[in-house]
């Protein structure tokens, strides 16, 4: 099974399986296009133990750029996967945070851990 996200359609223009399958690819496509990215599994992970600011998140993450880490968590935000809390005060400060849906991910993420434990061969190397 592929998972390939872009969005070229089969060559007939048809996926050739019943459509109850092609909306839940569709579905599942669409989870894992709002997950995957430079960076956003980073992101997530350094997330998952609690609010951190945006140098901290730069720190935490060995070769990430300001301008990559502030377009995924742009992209996080809209996914709806991360909150922005602004907090008025001087000199401003900004947290970041898991939302609900962020943090219903770890579930998802403990069932493709234990698949990919089982089945899923090691990378010969460990790059991004």
């Amino acid at each position: 099974m592929s998972f390939d996200l872009g969005s070229e359609p089969a060559a007939s223009g048809r996926l050739n399986c019943s459509v109850e399958l092609q909306e839940y690819l569709s579905v599942v496509q669409r989870g894992l296009k709002a997950i995957t990215g430079k960076w956003k599994g980073e992101i997530l992970c350094l997330l998952s133990e609690g609010p951190k600011r945006f140098n901290e998140l730069r720190r935490g993450i060995p070769g990430v750029t300001q301008h990559m880490l502030a377009a995924q968590l742009r992209d996080l935000e809209k996914s709806g996967l991360v909150v922005r809390h602004d907090y008025e005060q001087a000199p401003p400060r900004v947290e970041y945070e898991l939302s609900e849906a962020g943090r219903a991910l770890r579930s998802v993420g403990d069932a493709l851990h234990d698949w990919a434990k089982t089945y899923a061969p090691p990378s010969e190397t460990h790059h991004h």
